[in-house]
């Protein structure tokens, strides 16, 4: 049975990697492409640490296209104090050989959109939303083409991790994820409530190691370079994992538990530009427009991530 159709629109990272591959590994997802964005670092280096992933996964056939290479209205802010200079620093991986399509990566999801019956293709995000906003901009007919979208974004307990109110992709385009919440596309949010649940222990990270996979290595590799940040900001005895939530809950939605709430995000230039401004208990009266995510069963996540790790190369 052909997989559930889905675009991955990512800013390698570290953890986008690690969730490039979980989705790579899995049968129940056909991977369209990769449409890249500037995030955690400059889109040059997102596209290559891209095209090395799709090459150690032994995925060539991915397609990849390079898009926006800064937000719509405000100057890239990157992370390299967390991801490094190429955004995937902790594995030294070979040159890549895999090519970068020609097509823009916005016109690529519209293309795609229109091509495949409506209702058929996911959007998952897992860096900001430059891309997706575009694409909205440019052909507002797609947004009732789209199954629904699949975001790695906000916080509603947890404050910020760019910001005191920012989450790191809401912030760097908080322009155009706004405009993505008010598309009427359905829309799950993944949000810092849930990722902090998800703690990259030494044991977890120990058993992708011990799948005995060059990709599984590699995935412990990368979030034990990237965890030094984390585990300096928070104190904690082991770092949070983001983007591949976004892959499990596709996978295992039941293991995820929050709300169908209205989700707006902070554009106005002051200390909370990028906050997403979540009507949990419903008080102002606006429609919903997200499913946002609150509660998840971490041993199973990690239980799934580890089988899914084994079965690359």
């Amino acid at each position: 049975m052909p997989g559930r159709k889905i675009i991955i629109d990512t800013d390698p990272g570290q953890d986008d990697a690690v969730a490039i591959l979980l989705a790579l590994a899995s049968a129940e997802l056909d991977v369209l492409g990769l449409t890249i964005v500037a995030g955690n670092v400059s889109l040059h280096y997102t596209v290559e640490a891209a095209r090395k992933v799709v090459e150690l996964a032994e995925r060539t056939e991915v397609p990849i296209y390079a898009g926006c290479s800064r937000p719509i209205s405000k100057p890239l802010v990157t992370a390299e104090h967390v991801h490094g200079a190429t955004g995937i620093d902790g594995v030294d991986f070979a040159d890549p050989t895999v090519p970068v399509q020609s097509e823009h990566a916005v016109d690529f999801i519209i293309r795609t959109l229109r091509a495949e019956p409506a209702g058929d293709v996911t959007l998952v995000t897992l860096g900001p939303l430059t891309n997706i906003g575009l694409a909205l901009v440019k052909a507002p007919d797609i947004a009732p083409r789209v199954r629904e979208i699949v975001a790695i974004m906000g916080s509603l307990h947890q404050g910020g991790n760019i910001t005191p109110l920012g989450d790191f992709n809401t912030y760097v385009d908080p322009e155009a994820a706004d405009l993505v919440l008010q598309s009427g596309i359905p829309i799950v949010m993944v949000p810092m409530d849930i990722t902090h649940q998800v703690l990259n222990t030494r044991e977890r990270l120990d058993a992708w190691r011990a799948t005995g996979t060059r990709c599984g290595a590699a995935a412990a590799d990368l979030m034990q370079f990237s965890e030094a940040f984390d585990l300096e900001k928070y104190g904690w005895g082991a770092a949070p994992l983001h983007d591949p939530c976004a892959i499990v809950y596709l996978l295992a939605p039941e293991l995820f538990s929050g709300r169908t709430i209205n989700v707006r995000v902070s554009t106005d230039g002051t200390v909370s530009t990028g906050m997403t401004v979540v009507d949990w208990w419903r008080v102002s009266g606006r429609e919903p427009n997200c499913d946002y995510l609150l509660e998840v069963d971490v041993p199973a996540l990690y239980d799934l991530m580890t089988e899914r790790l084994a079965l690359l190369p």
